[in-house]
């Protein structure tokens, strides 16, 4: 079962008719959202879920910015901790895959690189913090490596990160998109942002069977598979 209609729910389309697992897609998708019934709307679904899937795996969709300093006071980060903790108090059978920022396509404007791409092209000024980073990974590789503990039951009851095994800077994000759309954009640089790790350890046998390389090209790739070029 999926529930859900964004750009995860369509990639795990292929689960639709699997009774023993849900996939929860369903949520907030603007991680700079505020509005407390939206969050509301997300959690009471998930209990209903819960409450009557008692017999199913349940797979939820966290995010790995909950390790973002930056980010941790966010209502969005905040929720998605709230909403961890009760799959694990009260689930039975459950992945938490914590996602690091998709790229894929997608109508969502609040996505890390349709946000970029968006105001680059609408020639819309940016404020980029010149020492944030970002980890990027494809919706297609994030797919293949949840469904490879899925399809295996590995890990099951675990806290996973699905992201890319390397951070990019923003400026260095903002300069690949500018390659791309063959358009710079306009911005200033703040003195604000830092880095933060993500243990990709767990997924180590994934990538590696899979077949998944994050080469030096890989955020370059990204654009080219996902986004139009001018």
């Amino acid at each position: 079962m999926v529930i859900g209609n964004g750009m995860i729910a369509n990639k795990f389309a292929a689960y639709k008719n699997v009774e023993d697992i849900i996939i929860f897609a369903s949520g907030v998708s603007n991680s700079k959202d505020t509005n407390k019934e939206n969050y509301e709307r997300e959690f009471q679904l998930l209990k209903n879920v819960i409450k009557n899937s008692v017999d199913k795996t349940l797979v939820y969709f966290s995010t790995c910015s909950i390790r973002d300093v930056d980010l941790s006071s966010s209502s969005y980060v905040i929720h998605k901790k709230k909403i961890e903790n009760f799959i694990k108090e009260n689930a039975q059978s459950f992945y938490l895959f914590r996602i690091s920022n998709l790229a894929g396509i997608s109508n969502n404007p609040y996505t890390l690189l349709n946000y970029f791409i968006f105001n680059i092209l609408k020639e819309h000024p940016l404020v980029v913090w010149k020492n944030a980073f970002r980890n990027i990974i494809g919706i297609d590789d994030m797919f293949s490596i949840a469904d490879y503990f899925l399809s295996n039951k590995k890990n099951i009851n675990t806290t996973i990160n699905v992201a890319n095994e390397k951070n990019y800077s923003v400026p260095y994000i903002i300069k690949c998109i500018e390659e791309h759309l063959n358009k710079k954009g306009i911005y200033k640089q703040v003195d604000r942002g830092e880095s933060y790790t993500i243990d990709t350890s767990i997924i180590e046998p994934a990538l590696k069977e899979l077949k998944i390389e994050f080469k030096d090209d890989y955020l370059s790739s990204l654009l080219k598979k996902y986004y139009h070029s001018r």
